[in-house]
């Protein structure tokens, strides 16, 4: 069964996968599979452009946990989205030294539910679920996602609402 671990950067990705790790579970961090997908470097959004639809089809499926803001584009058996509070997502991507446009641009896409909404689209709502990680440590979340995975949590999305971070001077 794979597993997809997605969410706008800063949500927690990569912290709870590392705790999934240590519980044993096999994690593919997808930041190691698309190198040879990069077409090119936006540098204006100190980012890299990747052929999305070419890494997918050539994605060689696992057994286990898929970490990575594009897992929800994966053929994931289940889907976790992760979320966080745009005004905490903020705060924690400032240490990373992006520029405040691509703060800005990644706390828009939190508020605006485009993870979610992408993963929706591409997966029935009985295999998704939506994890608020605001207040959670990494091993509350990864708890949480366990349960999912074992079926003791039913999926679950929709009920986190941060349009209100969407207007001026929040």
């Amino acid at each position: 069964m794979m597993i997809g671990i997605t969410g706008t950067p800063g949500t927690g990705k990569t912290s709870i996968a590392a705790e999934l790790e240590r519980r044993g579970h096999r994690v593919v961090h997808l930041t190691d599979t698309v190198r040879p997908y990069i077409i090119e470097e936006d540098r204006c959004r100190e980012t890299m452009v990747v052929d999305v639809d070419r890494w997918v089809e050539e994605f060689t499926p696992v057994d286990g946990i898929v970490e990575g803001h594009l897992a929800h584009l994966l053929p994931c058996d289940r889907v976790v989205v992760l979320r966080c509070r745009p005004d905490v997502l903020a705060a924690r991507l400032s240490p990373r030294n992006y520029p405040s446009a691509k703060v800005a641009e990644n706390v828009e896409a939190e508020a605006l539910d485009v993870i979610l909404i992408e993963t929706l689209e591409g997966h029935p709502d009985e295999h998704v679920f939506e994890l608020d990680t605001t207040g959670l440590s990494a091993d509350e979340c990864a708890d949480r996602i366990e349960r999912f995975i074992r079926g003791e949590l039913p999926p679950s999305y929709g009920s986190i609402d941060w349009t209100c971070y969407l207007e001026p001077g929040r």
